[in-house]
Parts: structure tokens; sequence; C-alpha cells
């Protein structure tokens, strides 16, 4: 999905499939059966601000509207539970969320380039940044990545279809307990 009127922005598959073969993500903490990055997610229905992530490896997306702080907020939180969560954010360096928490998060990644997000017709109007809470990691490191990673090799190729053939297979089933 891609709209500003929701706030929700469907994680471009390539560029999820760079950090899951990093982090190795166990759950998305907010999404829909149709843009799920993970066999398991909490859907809105479930809403994840509501529940535990302790324990996870956590991929979070958020809706970028007014409750991103909310979002932000609990994954600091939950970091401090013992979860380790990755989050793509809009880099909103001038909000009250960034300070609170961003700036104590174990790691930032400003991204290069405007990410194009799923379904979208052109990169998104804003700069994003993968940042990373870790249980008992408080010291900042900063870094960059590009929105694009060029020279795809085959196996990432892979991971994308097969990320968007559990999407498909999930439409019509419902969301994961």
């Amino acid at each position: 999905m891609f709209s500003s009127q929701t706030g929700e922005w469907e994680t471009p598959a390539s560029f999820f499939a760079v950090l899951n073969s990093e982090f190795r993500f166990t759950l998305d903490v907010c999404a829909r059966p149709e843009n799920a990055k993970c066999p398991r997610f909490f859907s809105p229905e479930q809403d994840g601000l509501r529940q535990s992530w302790a324990g996870e490896i956590c991929w979070m997306n958020p809706p970028y509207g007014r409750e991103i702080g909310k979002w932000v907020r609990k994954a600091f939180e939950e970091a401090r539970r013992g979860a380790v969560v990755v989050c793509l954010l809009p880099s909103r360096t001038d909000t009250r969320w960034w300070h609170n928490y961003v700036m104590r998060a174990a790691e930032i990644r400003f991204v290069i380039g405007r990410l194009r997000f799923g379904g979208a017709p052109g990169s998104a109007p804003f700069p994003s940044a993968v940042v990373v809470f870790r249980p008992g990691e408080h010291q900042l490191r900063m870094s960059s990545m590009h929105a694009r990673i060029p020279n795809f090799e085959k196996g990432v190729e892979r991971q994308c279809q097969a990320l968007n053939s559990r999407a498909a297979n999930r439409r019509g089933s419902g969301p994961t307990p």
C-alpha cells in the first residue's frame, strides 16, 4: 500500500530481503496479511502495540501518521524487555519521538536516496532511516545504506519472490494468531 491518507507505506521487498538476511526476523509487528514480511505478524485487529515482543527479532514498518510516536516508543520499550526491533521510519529528525527514542537506539542507518515503497508509482516524498533497538545497547552508531541495492544476487531475488508468494497465499487465509 502507498498512501499518505492511511499512513501505510509497504516495505519494498528487495530492501526488506537485505535486512532480513542480516537479522533473520521472527515477527512483523504491524502488518496486514497482504503485506506481512514474516510468517508471524500482528494485524491491526491484534494491535501490536498491545502485544509483547519480548525475545523476538522484530521488523517494524509502522503507519507513518500521528500514531508513529507510539510505535517508536513501543520499539524502545520492547528492546528493554529483550526484543531486537528493526524499524523502517521516515527520517523526521525534527520530531519529539525522534529525539526521545530514536536518539537512544543502538543504531541509525540513514537511507541514501528515496525508497520506492510497494505499489508506488515513484519514490517516497521523504527520506527514510533504519533504526535498530537492541537489548542493553544504547551506544548510538550511525551509518548509511542505499535505497536501491546495486547488482542483486540471485539469492536475494529468490527471497523477494518467496516473500511475494507467501503474501499472495495469505491474502485469502486471514491473519495468523
